[in-house]
């Protein structure tokens, strides 16, 4: 797919090719200022006509590019749970698949999600929440492939210590608590307005605690 765009973009005339980056800086401008206003002033607060307002342009540009609103929704969402999925996978790959990598990876979601990008928080657990079935298909799917790259970590994890699972259940359970568990923490203590530095005390126990989990399960199949 992406040869086959290049080949498209080197085939373009200069000038078509300054009309298609000025068509992606308006989608990117769309949804930059859709996230502010979501994360801001809540989903259902914020209008079409308020987005097209605030990325400057018009309600037909915006209509243009998107649906509806819940389809602006739904491309903000997914662009979130592609970065935290790469960014999280980054760390765990950086550290050798390792239970150090499984610990740095969830750091990273404190600190690296979590604080640097509180609007990013804000849209994926309050916003996106209960917006009507398209929208809730769309997070389920989200937090469906999260919760199976935490469960293949895991898998990894066990390979590289030589060990042999009779199921795969008890990992499917522990990768739906930490996915859980993360949730409700971020839920219950960034969207509650605690300071940053809270937060990371607060994530590193998270961390922790899940980290011990992982490692009695470890210890029980290597009995």
């Amino acid at each position: 797919m992406k040869v086959k765009q290049t080949k498209q973009k080197n085939s373009m005339s200069k000038s078509a090719l300054r009309r298609q980056r000025e068509k992606e800086l308006r989608y990117q401008t769309i949804l930059d200022a859709a996230a502010r206003l979501f994360a801001e002033n809540g989903y259902h607060q914020t209008s079409v006509e308020q987005i097209a307002d605030e990325a400057e342009v018009s309600t037909g540009a915006v209509y243009f590019y998107f649906k509806n609103k819940a389809d602006v929704l739904i491309r903000l969402i997914e662009d979130i749970g592609l970065y935290l999925r790469k960014r999280v996978g980054e760390e765990f790959i950086k550290h050798g698949s390792t239970i150090e990598g499984f610990k740095e990876a969830g750091l990273v979601y404190f600190r690296e999600f979590c604080i640097k990008h509180p609007e990013k928080v804000a849209l994926i657990f309050r916003e996106s929440a209960g917006q009507g079935p398209e929208v809730e298909a769309v997070r389920k799917k989200i937090f469906d492939k999260l919760t199976a790259d935490i469960k293949g970590a895991l898998v990894r994890i066990t390979e590289k210590k030589g060990l042999v699972l009779k199921d795969d259940t008890s990992i499917e359970v522990i990768a739906v608590s930490i996915i859980g568990i993360y949730e409700r923490v971020v839920y219950h203590y960034q969207l509650s307005q605690n300071p940053p530095e809270d937060i990371m005390t607060i994530g590193e126990d998270a961390v922790s605690f899940l980290i011990g989990g992982v490692e009695k399960l470890l210890d029980q199949h290597n009995k």
